[in-house]
Parts: C-alpha cells; structure tokens; sequence
C-alpha cells in the first residue's frame, strides 16, 4: 500500500513533469548503451553533440572494437574524463563483439559483465531498449531520494533502486525515474535548490533543515 508521501511524490512529479523521457539520442542498442556510458558526469546535451560522429565512423560494435583510442578520445574530447571513456567504451565493443557476436545482451546478467557497465547502466539500457520497468539510480535520484527520506548520500545505489522499487508501483517505476531525474536538474538542484517550486516540503529533509537555521 502506497504511503502518504509516495502519493504525494508521485501526484507532483506528474503534474510538474508529464510525460519526460531519456533525453540521449540513438536508434539503436547498440548506440544506446554507448550513449549511458558516455553520460556519466556530463549531460545528455553533450553526449548528443558528439555521438552522430561516432557512429558514423564506428556504426557497429565491430568497427569500435578496432577503433584506435586516439581517434574515439579527439571526438569525445569536449565530454571531459574523454581517455577513460574511450578506453571503455572501446572495451565494451570488444567485450560485446568477443562474447556476444557482435549482439548487445538484453538481461541484466550479462549487461553487468560487460567492460564498465554496472547495474545503473544496465537498468537505464533495459528500461529505453527493453521496456522493463525499474528505477535506475543516479546522482539526481539519489539527491532527490535523500532529500525526500528514502535514503542517505551514503546508500549504495542498487539498494536504493531496490527501496525506490518497494516504495512505488512498478507500472510507475520507468516514468519516475525520469521524472526525478528532470526534478533534479530544473528544481531541486545540488546547491541552491528552488524550494519555492516545490510542493513535498512537508517530506524534505533538506527544506525542514535549512528552514530551522533561517528560522523560517
């Protein structure tokens, strides 16, 4: 049974955030799975600018396997981290093309046994390409869910996920995991979160704490 907050979580979220989805671009498993691990620590809008040219020159796992580094690094460059990511992405091609034929795996199994992919990576590719519902946790979920009370900065994002899942209806878990995502990046912000678009106060441990040091 859905608790007050969750309710209340949900009900927001919706009204504030209809219909958001991943803001990656791919047409493609492949493409898609790339495109995640590319995403950590910059934004989707980045990722975007540089993935057409990637894909037109490595368009499979086949040809990125082969890539030289130097080449992938010169135009992921504007990313940041761009020699880690390289190097990853390009044993991730090897790993899928030496262990799968060239065909990305859709069970979360394999997927984590891929170079660099863990179970954030993993749940995010199966929701876009797989459609299965889940709650993949990342820095802006996890912000959100401590806030909120679900958890702390210190819990492990798999054990969120799966406190995230128990806590909401699974046909809802694809749809908030957005949606917290766009709450994180419009609203409810590292530093300087607006508040004053916010309706979960009466949940938000972060609102209570700054209100009792302003005295509000």
């Amino acid at each position: 049974m859905l608790t007050t907050k969750s309710n209340a979580v949900i009900a927001f979220l919706e009204k504030e955030f209809p219909g958001v989805g991943c803001e990656l671009s791919f047409s493609n498993a492949f493409e898609c799975l790339v495109a995640i691990s590319l995403s950590a620590q910059t934004t989707d809008k980045s990722v975007n600018k540089v993935t057409p040219l990637l894909f037109e020159k490595f368009p499979t796992p086949f040809e990125l396997a082969k890539a030289d580094q130097e080449e992938v690094e010169a135009i992921i460059q504007p990313l940041g981290l761009y020699k880690n990511k390289a190097r990853n992405i390009i044993s991730l091609a090897n790993d899928i093309v030496a262990r799968f034929g060239g065909v990305v795996p859709t069970n979360i199994k394999d997927l984590t046994s891929l170079s660099g992919v863990g179970t954030k990576t993993a749940g995010v590719f199966l929701l876009e390409i797989a459609g299965v519902q889940a709650m993949p946790v990342d820095t802006h979920v996890h912000r959100v869910s401590d806030r909120l009370g679900y958890s702390k900065p210190s819990m492990d994002p798999y054990d969120l996920q799966l406190k995230l899942q128990k806590a909401f209806p699974k046909e809802k878990w694809g749809q908030l995991h957005h949606q917290m995502i766009h709450f994180g990046r419009k609203i409810c912000h590292a530093k300087n979160p607006q508040c004053d678009a916010c309706e979960l106060h009466e949940y938000c441990v972060y609102f209570k704490k700054t209100s009792s040091i302003k005295g509000k």
